[in-house]
């Protein structure tokens, strides 16, 4: 028998708000510019925003930065510690008593939201519908079931790419889920949000302004005082929410937060556990035995909460991955909410190390691989990334620059000797091609293990080796092609227009490396991204942010029924719209609807999970 809350956890228990005075609905006061036709249908509304291009060069400097300031002053300024003593939050919400009438409740679980318009509205938009009637992909003959909003909705963390400020909250996320649901019905739903490492590069500010501060955002009510959280569910299930910073792990308060939650649950109370990171998943490509969490939170998982635990839930990788035990307990990877999505074949992580096996994946390994073939086209879905490597080419041109703009293919050999000879006297020349190479040995991923330094060193060469084939292109086409200055003396330097004539020579070849660089480089780039996380499971992430892909996205629906199952829903969205109607509905409605025949319809990636 569940043991009664004691203390102040007794006055958690939520009351029915009045329905909330709407704010002014930003999409439609601030953004009603797009060209509605007399049908009704509209293109993507302006400026909603795109999918974040993680390779333009000022996003790169940017992210950088971001990471760079966070690591460095995260640890010295933990907002937890300072949570824990001006914030004070009782044990637990208590959720027991809410159910239906047929002794019902429903919760919704989505995490890494906040990219793009597109993929953020969608997901949204279905989180906002009172009612879903969901088939199982690929099997039309099990039905469909029918599945409601949840009473509460919790973000599993990265509510917001590429990092948190207060603009970039409401542009990104605020303003895709206003726009599906300004406004709730009683009894208006309730919304707890953890955070992950894309929150916390503000240090928290921006998050704990947002949602730590009992107010209302899309018709949802924000009830935490703090970044971690725990709810009472009916039927002795408990929710629990941490907050795992920046090192995958939480803070001495934060334990004893949770081990008061703990006192407070029966022997045969059962958990769900949402943490911001699937350490199970990065554990597994781990060559080191042992634990995989020598830390608080594994503490908190082995010693506190212990057996209850049923379900792990966790964003961070932006896909659907399900590991189950021979006992039934389950860890879902469940975060496509929004951002760009990651590959499910790398890292492969198809039994755990505590013997958890993979049963399902969305997109399964086989279209992953297939999606990150895509890298080979990485111009056209990183365009500026091309400026890198052509400033890039040409430096290392410039380097080792010599009179060959007249020799051509049959004289290869002679092109190399020039060149080498070039690179002899020129000592910085050699200076440039190790740290590109030092540099791109610094970039390989560490899934390479002891081959690391070979993956960055051919790497690097082969930006080298392009970048000379470039720059003896652009040189013979300026020379030989376009017949500038082709066989200029030193006495024609004597005059102003031989110096004119080599000046236009320089121009030329540079401009023609430079264009080079920008066409190529990002190829080899992209061919060395596919190889890797095909062949060798490495760069997992950075083949899949060069491609910003805002497809296959999902999200949770749980349900505990009145004898205490619970039942998982894992919702999916192959292909997301692209191009939006208005609805011309009231505020408690989205306020766009999909015009895209392209689009899928979400559906169940895998039949209900009964727990």
């Amino acid at each position: 028998m569940a043991r009664k809350p004691t203390g102040t956890a007794q006055r958690q228990e939520p009351t029915t708000p009045a329905e909330p005075t709407p704010r002014p609905h930003p999409v439609l006061s601030r953004n009603e510019t797009a060209p509605i036709s007399d049908s009704g249908t509209a293109t993507k509304p302006q400026h909603h925003a795109g999918m974040v291009r993680w390779l333009h060069p000022a996003q790169l400097l940017r992210t950088g930065l971001d990471a760079l300031v966070a690591a460095v002053f995260g640890a010295r300024a933990d907002h937890r510690l300072i949570e824990a003593v001006v914030r004070p939050q009782d044990p637990y919400f208590d959720y027991s008593q809410e159910t239906s009438p047929e002794g019902d409740f429903w919760l919704d679980y989505v995490a890494d939201t906040g990219d793009g318009w597109d993929s953020t509205y969608t997901v949204a938009r279905l989180l906002a519908l009172p009612e879903l009637k969901l088939p199982v992909r690929g099997q039309p003959r099990a039905g469909e079931f029918d599945t409601q909003r949840g009473r509460v909705l919790v973000m599993g963390g990265d509510g917001v790419y590429p990092g948190a400020s207060r603009e970039v909250y409401e542009e990104r996320l605020i303003q895709p889920y206003e726009a599906a649901m300004r406004r709730s019905s009683t009894p208006n739903p309730d919304l707890f949000i953890i955070p992950g490492n894309h929150d916390w590069y503000d240090g928290l500010s921006a998050f704990m302004r947002l949602f730590c501060a009992n107010r209302w955002i899309a018709g949802r009510r924000t009830r935490q005082s703090r970044s971690y959280f725990s709810l009472k569910l009916p039927q002795g299930w408990w929710l629990i929410g941490t907050d795992v910073q920046l090192n995958s792990d939480i803070d001495v308060p934060q334990v004893e937060y949770f081990r008061q939650v703990a006192d407070q649950m029966g022997p045969e109370d059962r958990v769900i556990l949402c943490n911001a990171e699937p350490a199970w998943i990065l554990a597994a490509t781990q060559r080191r035995k042992g634990s995989y969490l020598e830390n608080n939170l594994e503490y908190l998982q082995e010693k506190v909460l212990g057996r209850r635990i049923s379900i792990f839930l966790a964003g961070d990788l932006h896909h659907y991955r399900r590991h189950e035990d021979a006992a039934g307990r389950q860890k879902i990877t469940a975060g496509g909410g929004g951002a760009f999505m990651h590959p499910t074949h790398a890292p492969k992580a198809h039994v755990l190390r505590d013997g958890y096996m993979l049963q399902k994946s969305f997109p399964d390994e086989r279209t992953s691989r297939s999606l990150a073939r895509k890298n080979l086209f990485l111009i056209r879905y990183s365009p500026l990334f091309g400026l890198l490597t052509g400033a890039l080419y040409l430096l290392l041109a410039l380097a080792a620059y010599a009179e060959v703009g007249s020799l051509g293919v049959s004289q290869l050999g002679d092109v190399v000797l020039a060149v080498g000879n070039s690179m002899v006297s020129r000592p910085w020349t050699m200076v440039l091609g190790l740290a590109t190479i030092g540099g791109l040995i610094g970039f390989a991923d560490a899934a390479f293990g002891k081959w690391r330094g070979l993956a960055g060193t051919l790497h690097g060469l082969a930006h080298i080796f392009t970048a000379f084939f470039v720059a003896w292109g652009g040189t013979y086409l300026a020379v030989s092609g376009m017949g500038i200055c082709p066989e200029l003396t030193p006495d024609g330097l004597n005059c102003t227009a031989g110096w004119l004539h080599l000046a236009g020579k320089f121009a030329m070849s540079s401009g023609l490396t430079f264009l080079g660089g920008f066409l190529f480089g990002p190829f080899v780039m992209g061919l060395y991204l596919w190889l890797s996380v095909n062949l060798f499971g490495a760069h997992s992430n950075e083949a899949f942010i060069s491609l910003a892909l805002p497809d296959w996205k999902n999200f949770l629906r749980l349900h505990i029924n009145a004898k205490g199952q619970l039942t998982v829903y894992p919702v999916g969205i192959e292909r997301v719209p692209r191009k939006w109607k208005r609805t011309h509905a009231g505020p408690q409605a989205p306020a766009y609807e999909p015009d895209d025949a392209k689009a899928t319809p979400p559906t169940l990636i895998e039949p209900p999970l009964k727990i």
